[in-house]
């Protein structure tokens, strides 16, 4: 119940000393403050807020204290996998990333026979020449975007532990 009722009165004892003169001051990202003389405010462009008092609110840290590290250590317990576990895990993973880079390579491999070095056929409804290009500049963006992507499947598939 304490620890229910300890940030209510951070709260509370915060809005109370934030009862002072409050200044908005422009700018990215706009500061409210009352540690400001009115000098300085006037200097930095700020201007006076009237009307309902202003709370501040912040946030309790919690502690690093023994909960957490029961956590942590429950945690730890709860992650351990024997090796065989693992392996099929591994071997269950590497099965996955071989069917992507399978599909990516196709992909690729499509997207590079339509592009044709820069030399794909136009289409019928592509009458006007900068459709063409536009799609032809979008199949070499696909196609640096699939090449990307296999290297990066290998990548992952390289690695797994053999």
């Amino acid at each position: 119940m304490n620890r229910l009722l300890a940030p209510l009165l951070v709260v509370a004892s915060l809005g109370a000393q934030a009862q002072g003169t409050v200044y908005r001051c422009p700018g990215p990202p706009v500061l409210y403050t009352d540690a400001l003389s009115a000098k300085e405010a006037s200097e930095k462009g700020c201007r006076t807020i009237e009307g309902t008092p202003i709370t501040v609110v912040q946030s309790v840290r919690p502690r690093a204290g023994n909960a957490a590290a029961g956590i942590d250590g429950a945690r730890g317990a709860e992650s351990r996998v024997d090796a065989q576990q693992q392996r099929l895990r591994d071997d269950e993973r590497r099965r996955v990333l071989q069917a992507e880079l399978r599909q990516a390579e196709e992909r690729l491999s499509a997207a590079q026979k339509e592009f044709n070095n820069g030399q794909g056929e136009r289409r019928g409804d592509e009458r006007n020449y900068q459709k063409y290009l536009d799609r032809m500049a979008e199949l070499k963006d696909s196609i640096a975007r699939y090449e990307a992507d296999v290297q990066a499947l290998k990548r992952e598939i390289a690695k797994l532990p053999s």
